[in-house]
């Protein structure tokens, strides 16, 4: 009994730093995005879709699942994740969008608001009913929303197309219901000739960066597949050997690491109005996270695997 309960001592541990990894990994994507300030968000995406797949070729080929993953290639999973892929590439295109445009603390908010536009789009299209204390948090997050407008003078649209794009994306994932690294598969081939013909246009009209911003920006969006790889792989190790509600505390590193960088390392902009919107969206959340915690206690759920990337 000594010997098992060491054992899954070892294999939480290893859980919660792999889910660590990850969700750091994710936050600290403004300082790699920054990076490459000089090159268009389109063109961005499009070379994060094409060496993403080529390392999740890779890692399918070492880790010899590639029989798996070009059976996982039904016309159902094709056309739920390639509509997966569209919502994505939204994200993606609007993630490196705020963070070249010195807009990190509003792509936060998004990530933050991400799990109550969750369940509210579970409620409205799954149907699933929400507790008291849920629709709390529900609530609070929309009146900081209302604050955020109000105080600003426009709709927060970068957070709220994060959260929406990056909600409907982790629906249709559980559609999907595939290992996340043969849904990433999938998706970015789904995407990849919309990529070459992205960056074929750009080297007909000469402004493709890659070809003339010098190694460091080759070498740069080179590394797009693993920078995108990496916390993808830990984050799958972390979802099979820890419960849902501590995955589900440790995914709001990733918006705090970004809150933070957007503030004190990019410098905007906090004005009384926005730390108050802020605050609500972070009581929202504390209620959100309590609740779960409580319920997942009371009536364990199957651990379902769930995906945060920028």
């Amino acid at each position: 009994m000594g010997s098992v309960a060491v054992r899954e001592r070892s294999v939480h541990s290893t859980g919660v730093l792999l889910g660590v990894v990850g969700y750091l990994f994710w936050g600290m994507f403004p300082l790699y995005f920054a990076l490459l300030d000089s090159v268009s968000p389109i063109e961005i995406v499009a070379h994060r879709v094409i060496w993403s797949l080529i390392v999740v070729v890779l890692v399918l080929i070492v880790g010899k699942q590639w029989r798996a993953f070009t059976g996982a290639f039904s016309l159902r999973n094709v056309a739920i994740l390639g509509s997966a892929a569209i919502f994505l590439s939204i994200n993606w295109l609007v993630y490196v969008y705020a963070v070249t445009t010195d807009q990190v603390v509003q792509a936060s908010l998004g990530y933050f608001v991400n799990p109550l536009i969750s369940v509210a789009m579970g409620v409205i299209i799954l149907k699933e009913s929400l507790r008291k204390t849920q629709w709390t948090a529900v609530a609070i997050a929309i009146v900081a929303v209302l604050v955020l407008t109000i105080t600003s003078g426009s709709v927060p649209w970068i957070a709220l197309t994060l959260g929406l794009s990056f909600a409907t994306y982790g629906l249709l994932k559980k559609f999907a219901n595939l290992p996340s690294l043969h849904g990433l598969g999938i998706e970015t081939a789904v995407l990849f000739p919309i990529a070459l013909v992205i960056l074929g246009v750009a080297i007909a009209n000469g402004s493709e960066s890659f070809v003339l911003d010098g190694p460091k920006i080759s070498f740069l969006l080179i590394m797009l597949g693993p920078v995108t790889a990496i916390p993808l792989l830990a984050f799958g190790g972390a979802s099979t050997r820890i419960p849902l509600s501590t995955l589900g505390v440790l995914q709001y590193i990733t918006p705090i690491g970004q809150f933070l960088l957007g503030v004190f390392v990019f410098q905007e902009a906090m004005n009384t109005g926005r730390w108050i919107g802020f605050a609500l969206v972070w009581i929202s959340l504390v209620v959100f996270s309590v609740d779960m915690y409580r319920h997942t206690r009371t009536r364990p759920r199957q651990l379902e695997e769930t995906l945060l990337e920028p």
